[in-house]
């Protein structure tokens, strides 16, 4: 492996578009918890608008050789952005600051988990999203039925706050 971090711009999340895609097929076969609300999930209508709708954003791609193998996205958003007609995330009242940190979109292809990719990203996401003072609170969204993801984020200090 010859494994290459980089960090890009807004204008080069097209970068993401298939790793992105294949996180929404992934988080509907896992889910069971109303999976056909990831019917109509994928780059265009998750990332895209995310991007678009957020004052920061932090996205690196892990390359092996050429090959896209990973990405992470993160962002700082105005609170209410997490209230929408999909759900709302989180008790808006129990955030004292106007803006939320969120580590947004996370992926590793298969074959490349378990190489301490996973960790590398989520580091340098909360490096990232640290250096924010306008921003108390950190959420990352685990959606239903991705046991994995929830037990790496409750090893990395982060707890359940609702289903």
């Amino acid at each position: 492996m010859e494994l290459n971090y980089e960090i890009i711009t807004d204008e080069e999340i097209e970068n993401c578009r298939d790793l992105c895609n294949e996180l929404m097929a992934f988080q509907k076969s896992k889910a069971h918890i109303t999976p056909e609300l990831f019917d109509h999930m994928n780059f265009d209508t998750r990332m895209v608008p995310s991007v678009k709708n957020a004052i920061h954003n932090y996205i690196v791609i892990v390359k092996d050789g050429e090959k896209i193998i990973a990405y992470v996205y993160s962002n700082v958003s105005p609170k209410e952005v997490y209230s929408n007609s999909f759900t709302t995330f989180f008790d808006l009242t129990s955030v004292r600051k106007k803006n939320v940190g969120c580590l947004s979109q996370f992926y590793i292809k298969y074959e490349y988990r378990q190489c301490g990719i996973g960790s590398k990203l989520f580091n340098m996401s909360m490096d990232w999203l640290k250096q924010f003072d306008d921003v108390e609170d950190h959420f990352i969204f685990v959606s239903n039925g991705n046991d994995n993801a929830l037990e790496f984020y409750q090893r990395k200090g982060f707890s359940v706050s609702h289903d």
